[in-house]
């Protein structure tokens, strides 16, 4: 039987560990298929060490945790065409559109805590990601635990915003996000495809999903999105929009995240129903390339506002 070397991704840390000694005969063998199922549902983070770089070994990674689930628009780039549907490349090139402003810094590619498919009503299990062009510097992927969110929150707010719903819609315009924003954050320029994600987006219904549930071995995850979210359900006034900023800083302020800084070896699996996750940015003047699978799934708990139905562009991943 392969024997696997697993480690904390940090000491100060309950979630994450790293993995080491997989390669297509580990995965075939169904014993260690089955301990990194149960791994990751323990440890939510799986960083994988010195692995193949493929697409191929990235698909087969991914089904040991699931049928993979493609991307819905047909504009976004696959690997290797027909034959990796499930592949998606995401690269953000030198100098191109996409660049915010927090305080003094001028960065592209960054993106805030959020957790995918908050504006659906089904939420998928997982991602897995590798990196194909790393930059110098910046570009880095973080993780917070939801389990310890909800122990860190301030009391006062945990107990005002537990029983709450969050209000979600599909918005890929950073200058519009409402809450959790970063001193001296502006949005310098975006994307030509968002303007098309916005038009397909118009009348699609909001989603709504609880700010807190509680997993099957009985931890309560605290899992809000800033990114997209319109406000607390049912009080979207003054009020609820303190809340809910209230929390959001919380967060940001008392979150112990984990930053994977990129090998070219590398490969991960995140729990996206249980991690919050992010990215740090790179300066406009370098590229970054990243590859993707979206593993299926529904927690169950999400639902479109007044009865609506969905549409085939909330089934992407932003």
């Amino acid at each position: 039987m392969t024997s696997l070397k697993i480690t904390p991704i940090a000491a100060n840390l309950p979630f994450g560990v790293r993995v080491a000694g997989i390669d297509r005969e580990a995965l075939a063998d169904q014993r260690v298929r089955d301990e990194l199922k149960d791994l990751f549902e323990a440890q939510a983070l799986i960083v994988f060490e010195d692995v193949e770089q493929s697409a191929a070994m990235q698909v087969a990674i991914s089904d040991v945790f699931g049928p993979m689930k493609d991307h819905p628009s047909e504009a976004v780039p696959r690997v290797d065409g027909d034959a990796m549907p499930g592949v998606i490349d995401m690269q953000q090139k030198p100098n191109e559109p996409g660049v915010v402003r927090i305080g003094e810094r001028e960065v592209a590619h960054w993106l805030p805590w959020h957790f995918d498919h908050c504006y659906n009503d089904e939420l998928n299990r997982a991602g897995v990601l590798r990196a194909i062009e790393i930059a110098p510097e910046g570009g880095l992927t973080g993780f917070v635990d939801g389990i310890q969110l909800y122990e860190d929150l301030s009391p006062p707010l945990r107990d005002r915003i537990e029983g709450k719903s969050i209000v979600y819609r599909m918005n890929v315009i950073l200058g519009d996000m409402r809450f959790g924003l970063p001193e001296g954050f502006a949005e310098l320029s975006f994307k030509p495809w968002a303007v098309k994600v916005m038009d397909a987006a118009k009348g699609t219904p909001r989603a709504i999903h609880p700010a807190v549930w509680t997993r099957a071995s009985g931890e309560k995850v605290l899992h809000v999105s800033p990114w997209m979210a319109d406000g607390i359900a049912g009080e979207e006034n003054e009020v609820g929009d303190a809340l809910f900023e209230a929390v959001c800083q919380d967060i940001s302020a008392k979150a112990r995240a984990y930053y994977h800084t990129w090998k070219p070896s590398d490969m991960l699996i995140w729990d996206n129903w249980r991690l919050l996750h992010c990215v740090t940015g790179i300066p406009p003047q370098y590229g970054r390339r990243m590859q993707r699978t979206t593993i299926k799934g529904d927690y169950g708990l999400g639902r479109f506002e007044n009865g609506g139905t969905g549409d085939k562009i909330l089934e992407m991943t932003v």
